[in-house]
């Protein structure tokens, strides 16, 4: 094979002969995901706008400015996702942006089908090691199976990009290669309020020593972290996580010494924090990227012990059926693992689902504990799946109870002001 190293002076070029060589009218291009978006290129893209129709532009959480939902550029480019975030869903609900239900350990498979398109790969990686190999950093997730299905890869080798362990692209495999210097987007740490440390301490208490944890990020699961100073010998095995996750590994809390598919590490397919984050993940062994059809698959996740899943919902009504992705017929956000973690905790030994959030919405104005899910939402996940509920006011354990058992148990922790309604629902 041709030495790596004059590869890559071949390959390398400057922002705009990449995009200008790669996307044409009618491709789908597919973005790296979160963090990892390749910010540069996708602003370069706008730059060249007026060559350019039909575009479509796909990716999953947004961080990024995402321009191309605007309504200016209808008729040149259009948003094309299994995820809706605060940037797209907009788009997608007014009509200008394309929706796709879909598993988040499902969407590799998709890119490999072709049920997905993956024409061009924008994707942002680390410098080459001695060998040539680029790590996807925090962006494993399905950028590597897109990069590998695109008819063209375009990466930004960012000298600020993580390097980690798990997943990698060979210099021999990228069509075009520019250089980028500047930090990947860092979300803040969120505000833990007294709702959400009531809640983090009921799902504490219903974690053991040596369990492997599948967390998100937000207010909650950083308060269950909290919370989870006095347990002995943890592990993490998830989507992602968050600066959380340093803190109590640096306490001794979280050691992966149990666990029992790759003891010693933190596995997860994509990361979303602050730069402290990114550093701890940096040439760190003990942390593994991998994509998410291996990390969120249920014949993986599943024979891990012990395994706690905690997710979120928007509303859950009395029979235990989750929606935790439309408001009504609205897009708000996605399925992503959750469905995938529920199930995988179901299969383990000693493993617990947990779905967790405040009890009402809109400053208090409406229970999320409801009698019937709002007309025009659809289920996440069944009740037929379902396990734990968490709320500030309690727990709710819904495995093997009755359809009148779940109300009793789901109203006895609804908010107060909303209790006698339910009742009188039934």
């Amino acid at each position: 094979m041709e030495d790596w190293r004059t590869l890559y002076k071949q390959k390398k070029t400057d922002l705009k002969s990449a995009v200008e060589k790669s996307v044409r009218s009618g491709d789908q291009v597919v973005l790296g995901h979160c963090s990892g978006v390749p910010v540069e290129l996708t602003n370069e893209m706008k730059n060249q706008a007026g060559r350019l129709k039909n575009v479509r532009v796909f990716h999953m959480v947004p961080l990024h400015d995402c321009w191309y939902c605007d309504a200016e550029w209808e008729g040149r480019f259009k948003h094309s996702t299994v995820f809706a975030g605060g940037a797209t869903r907009g788009c997608i609900n007014e009509g200008r942006g394309d929706f796709i239900p879909c598993f988040f350990s499902e969407l590799p498979g998709r890119f490999r089908d072709g049920s997905i398109d993956s024409d061009v790969a924008f994707i942002m990686v680390s410098p080459p090691d001695e060998h040539g190999f680029m790590s996807y950093g925090i962006s494993v997730d399905y950028t590597l199976q897109a990069a590998e299905t695109a008819r063209v890869v375009v990466a930004e080798v960012n000298s600020k990009m993580p390097k980690t362990y798990g997943s990698y692209i060979h210099v021999s495999e990228v069509d075009y290669l520019v250089e980028t210097d500047y930090e990947p987007i860092e979300i803040p740490l969120p505000k833990i309020g007294e709702v959400e440390r009531k809640i983090g301490q009921y799902i504490a208490e219903l974690i053991p020593d040596r369990a492997t944890l599948q967390l998100g990020i937000g207010a909650i699961p950083d308060a269950v972290l909290h919370f989870l100073t006095e347990k002995k010998d943890l592990g993490i095995h998830t989507e992602m996580f968050s600066d959380g996750v340093v803190d109590l590994y640096e306490q001794g809390v979280v050691t992966n010494k149990y666990n029992n598919l790759n003891p010693g590490k933190f596995v997860a397919t994509f990361l979303m924090g602050t730069k402290r984050l990114y550093d701890f993940a940096n040439d760190n062994p003990a942390v593994m990227m991998k994509p998410v059809d291996y990390t969120n698959n249920i014949l993986v996740a599943g024979r891990l012990e012990n395994l706690i899943s905690i997710n979120s919902a928007l509303e859950v009504d009395l029979y235990g059926q989750v929606c935790a992705d439309m408001i009504g017929g609205k897009q708000f956000t996605a399925v992503g693992g959750q469905v995938d973690f529920v199930r995988a905790a179901m299969s383990s030994k000693g493993g617990k689902s947990i779905i967790a959030f405040p009890s009402t919405g809109k400053k208090g104005a409406v229970s999320r504990i409801t009698a019937r899910l709002k007309e025009g939402a659809c289920v996440t996940t069944s009740r037929h799946d379902v396990d734990y509920i968490v709320t500030e006011y309690g727990v709710a354990h819904l495995k093997g109870k009755s359809n009148s058992e779940r109300a009793e148990a789901l109203i006895n922790i609804a908010h107060p002001d909303f209790r006698e309604e339910l009742r009188k629902s039934l």
